[in-house]
């Protein structure tokens, strides 16, 4: 029988409808619970870093309640948030399959439910079953398309207001809004970092957003984002 994390897991897939990187979503329980057997649960306060860029490969994370974001570091000190993940996602695959140091840092932005599974049990689980190793193989290109499909849709854009209404677009489709008059998504970053999500400064992150309110794109009820306009915004996405 699984724990109540390992039901997590499941739940938080359901949730999402069996997302593809999701790596535990559509496992047979049997795997399920053997992962069981070597993983360790964690709570994690807010503001806690899982691992560092550079930091040689301790294991993976699993993410069961809350959200990390992912972060580079240029050698002057710049900072760029590749990613926000999610419930259900796994933290440092890649790294840990191929020994090398972890390509991001993580950090948790609220309180989160993390399973971790060292090294060297994730590696002799993979060689044992034969669906765990399939479904890691098959997660891995899924990243791969997924980077490259963000840094067409980011880093190809020609201006910061495309940039920022192709990540609005982006984490109103997570959140289950796509294609619907009005989206709502909460945001948990701050200007600041939203600015390091598409390679800008938070002034004119912050110009934008008060454009975007300014044309009633956009409306703004406390943490809550509200797009009253998705087709004004997918214009501005698009003009690139």
């Amino acid at each position: 029988m699984l724990s109540p994390y390992g039901m997590e897991i499941v739940e938080s897939c359901l949730d999402c409808k069996l997302r593809a990187d999701h790596l535990f979503c559509d496992m047979p329980p049997a795997t399920l619970q053997n992962f069981e057997g070597i993983k360790f649960s964690t709570a994690y306060p807010q503001g806690a870093v899982l691992f560092v860029e550079g930091q040689m490969p301790r294991g993976i994370f699993v993410i069961c309640k809350g959200s990390v974001k992912l972060s580079i570091n240029s050698p002057g000190g710049r900072t760029m948030i590749v990613k926000l993940a999610e419930p259900g996602e796994v933290l440092g695959l890649s790294a840990t399959i191929s020994g090398k140091p972890y390509e991001v840092t993580a950090e948790t932005i609220d309180p989160c439910q993390i399973n971790f599974v060292k090294r060297d049990d994730f590696l002799r689980f993979l060689k044992e079953d034969v669906d765990a190793c399939f479904k890691v193989a098959e997660q891995l290109g899924e990243k791969y398309h997924n980077a490259c499909k963000e840094v067409r849709s980011l880093g190809l854009s020609h201006s910061a207001a495309e940039k920022l209404a192709s990540l609005l677009l982006e984490w109103s489709s997570k959140n289950g809004a796509a294609g619907k008059p009005e989206g709502r998504l909460t945001l948990r970053l701050t200007h600041e970092e939203i600015a390091q999500m598409i390679g800008t400064s938070r002034e004119t992150v912050t110009r934008l957003f008060a454009d975007l309110k300014k044309r009633q794109i956009l409306q703004s009820k406390g943490s809550t984002l509200v797009i009253r306009n998705s087709g004004a915004l997918r214009d501005i996405a698009s003009h690139n």
